[in-house]
Formats: C-alpha cells, sequence, structure tokens
C-alpha cells in the first residue's frame, strides 16, 4: 500500500514540477528531485525512466550526484523564470498586489538560484 502511495505522490510532484516549468512562482527542480526520492522507494521503473528522460534526467542526476547546477541550467532557470513572470505581469495579471506578489517571488527564486553551488560541466 505505501508503495502505492509513494507512486502517487512521486506523479503528482512530477505533474507540479512540470506545470512549474510554464508557471511562474512555482518551482521545478524541487518537485523533480522530490518524485525523484519518492520513485527510488517505490519503483524502479518509474525511477529510472525519470533520471534517464532526456528533459529531466540531466538535472536531476547532476544535483544528486554534486548538489550544484551548472552555469548554463542557472541562466536558463532564471531566463524562463524571468520571461514568464513578466509575460504573466504585462499579459494577465491586472490586480497591482498580486503583480508584487509574483516580483517578490521571482526575486526569492533568483537568489535561492544564485545560492545553489555552480560546477563547470565539460
Amino acid at each position: 500500500m505505501l508503495k502505492i502511495i509513494y507512486i502517487a505522490l512521486g506523479t503528482i510532484s512530477l505533474g507540479l514540477g512540470i506545470i512549474g516549468i510554464f508557471l511562474p512562482g512555482l518551482p521545478t527542480t524541487p518537485f523533480l528531485l522530490l518524485s525523484a526520492a519518492l520513485y527510488v522507494r517505490s519503483s524502479q521503473r518509474l525511477y529510472h525512466w525519470l533520471i534517464e528522460h532526456k528533459w529531466f534526467g540531466g538535472y536531476i542526476k547532476n544535483f544528486q550526484e554534486r548538489k550544484a547546477m551548472t552555469l548554463k541550467a542557472k541562466i536558463l532557470s532564471l531566463f524562463m523564470m524571468w520571461s514568464m513572470i513578466i509575460c504573466s505581469v504585462v499579459f494577465f495579471v491586472n490586480n497591482i498586489y498580486i503583480k508584487y506578489l509574483l516580483f517578490g517571488l521571482a526575486i526569492v527564486g533568483t537568489i535561492s538560484i544564485i545560492l545553489i553551488p555552480t560546477y563547470k560541466d565539460h
């Protein structure tokens, strides 16, 4: 029964991580790492699929092995996050308080990404 719960939670976490790619303020990497942790405890097949995935696998493996991100990954993360925040604020959000909230989340996200150690990708 616990195995099924872990698979379900891992899949929900993966879904939130994927949504986080497109939704400003919702982080991607922590949800992917949580999915990997839940899958490794419940399904080797799902864990292997996730860490070998062409889009997500590299980020998970690098973070697990090195506890760091490549400079390229940091720049891409910051670019995507700020692009989505700016698009949301300009085109979709009318409430000034929500705009401030989104910018605040972007600043917190930026600081979080900057604080993660960086390693050179060979």
